[in-house]
């Protein structure tokens, strides 16, 4: 029975030392195999033929790491579906990111890979290499089939509704003119520039809570059960660590707070290429922004700690007078500007006067009460902000966004000019041709938007100041957001590896 075949790792372990006891040879082979097609069974079938039984392994839900919205089906789904071949003697979960472990437990004779992992300088995770190293450890053999190949992320892409219909007719124009590896290749390419990121610290802290209705007695006020609290390093240390997965020196100039200052948390969160310029208020904290989340994501409520305090002369003179003397030896100084107390005007003259390439985006929130926008820069090469942030800048509700990002362009002199719209995608100006480019999302599901815009912020800007072209940097800046809306706030950066993932994904 097919059943019978799906067992525990540990199990498949002792069957595979039992048969290789009495001299059988044991082939492995290991994927995810998202939607079973015919490539998939041909590839088995050949594999079974390396030896006496075959042993298939399959990636867990939780590490596929092939974008939004996959794996399609459950990891007991696609053991199911595997164990129905006749070719296949027993199937298990494998609970790990990569096959290393189902190697170790079950030592093959041969492990097998399909004909597009043959070129071991293209795998971009550089898991083949780790895996003929384990294999051959146990005296196995590495092999590779040569059978029909098929892209399940291909048919899944053109024939089941992940994608809105905006977003596959996207897709299938891009592809006609952009390959997933010169991309990667392109990406690879941005390692050697220097980043400055300048912005507040915010330590964003999401308090999980259950709700449990009103408190009663005619007062509409909602009672909620505490569960759980969590930090995560936010604000500007958020988009230096997006960066530092791409290039390989960050520079953070960024303030705390003399009290509360909550720097050896932010230390211990900061990727260790980066380098931290630590500049101190005098009377107010470092900025928490505490968040009451309950178990769907929804923020019911959200406090601030932190001072109305500007900087005092020496801490406005000292970050200037840095600038001056530093900020023209980076080739690119991103700028996400949240308006809560850290850079002054006079900060902004300095680093409109001597970054070389100023990527910007102030933001509205809650702690700048709609005071703070994109023009307070007289120049920006690069601005990304989203609609309500352009129509508060251009004091404007219903002209066309591309008219607005035209004027609003030309006021901060700024070469490209970005306009984020959430589920809605993104657009781009490139003044220097005058053409706009479009992007829909890209994203199948979201779990918390916090921090997408940072996100597009860091890669879209890196991409431009790296020579991409405006076309492709929308799309990088559009890709690393549908990434990070998967993400709860601020846990983890974009990887590299998982954005060269769901590249290779969408362009299949």
């Amino acid at each position: 029975m097919p059943e019978e075949k799906i067992v525990s790792l540990q199990e498949l372990g002792k069957k595979s030392h039992a048969f290789r006891a009495q001299g059988q040879r044991v082939v492995l082979c290991h994927g995810v195999f998202d939607l079973l097609h015919p490539g998939h069974v041909r590839h088995l079938q050949k594999a079974r033929q390396f030896g006496d039984i075959l042993m298939v392994t399959l990636t867990a839900d939780a590490f596929v790491n092939k974008g939004p919205g996959r794996p399609v089906f459950t990891a007991a789904l696609r053991a199911e579906s595997l164990a129905a071949l006749a070719c296949v003697h027993f199937v298990a979960i494998n609970d790990a990111p990569t096959a290393v472990p189902v190697i170790h437990v079950v030592q093959p004779g041969i492990y097998v890979k399909g004909q597009d992992y043959k070129n071991v300088e293209q795998d971009i995770s550089g898991n083949i290499s780790t895996e003929q190293h384990a294999v051959e450890s146990y005296g196995g053999q590495l092999c590779f089939t040569e059978e029909i190949m098929f892209s399940s992320s291909s048919i899944i892409n053109d024939h089941f509704e992940l994608f809105s219909p905006a977003a596959k007719n996207y897709l299938r124009h891009f592809k006609t003119t952009h390959e997933a590896n010169p991309i990667i290749q392109a990406i690879h390419a941005l390692r050697h520039n220097r980043v400055l990121v300048l912005g507040e610290a915010i330590i964003d802290e999401y308090c999980y809570v259950t709700p449990m209705g009103t408190v009663g007695k005619g007062v509409n006020v909602v009672a909620a059960k505490y569960d759980s609290l969590e930090q995560f390093a936010g604000g500007a240390l958020a988009v230096a660590n997006h960066l530092a997965g791409f290039v390989d020196h960050v520079t953070l100039l960024t303030g705390l707070g003399k009290k509360d200052q909550h720097e050896p948390f932010i230390r211990a969160k900061l990727a260790a290429n980066i380098h931290p310029l630590f500049y101190y208020f005098e009377h107010a904290p470092t900025l928490v922004k505490r968040r009451f989340v309950d178990d769907s994501m929804s923020k019911l409520f959200e406090l601030y700690y932190y001072e109305e305090e500007s900087l005092s002369p020496t801490m406005e003179a000292d970050v200037c007078h840095w600038l001056a003397t530093h900020a023209a030896d980076f080739d690119l100084v991103v700028v996400p500007d949240y308006g809560n107390g850290l850079i002054s005007d006079k900060i902004v003259a300095a680093l409109c006067q001597h970054a070389r390439f100023l990527a910007v985006n102030t933001q509205i929130n809650g702690g700048n009460r709609g005071y703070h926008v994109i023009t307070r820069y007289p120049r920006a090469d690069f601005v990304a902000i989203n609609e309500p942030e352009l129509r508060l800048a251009a004091h404007n509700r219903f002209e066309p966004l591309e008219s607005l990002a035209r004027k609003l362009s030309n006021e901060v002199n700024a070469k490209q000019f970005a306009v984020t719209q959430g589920p809605a995608g993104a657009l781009l100006l490139d003044s220097l041709t005058d053409q706009f480019y479009r992007v829909p999302a890209l994203s199948t599901r979201v779990i918390d938007r916090v921090g997408a815009g940072d996100t597009f912020l860091a890669l879209a800007s890196l991409a431009l100041v790296g020579g991409l072209s405006p076309e492709l940097s929308l799309f990088l800046g559009s890709v690393a957001a549908a990434l990070d809306v998967q993400i709860v706030c601020n846990r983890d950066p974009v990887s590299p590896l998982s954005l060269f993932k769901y590249i290779t994904t969408l362009l299949k």
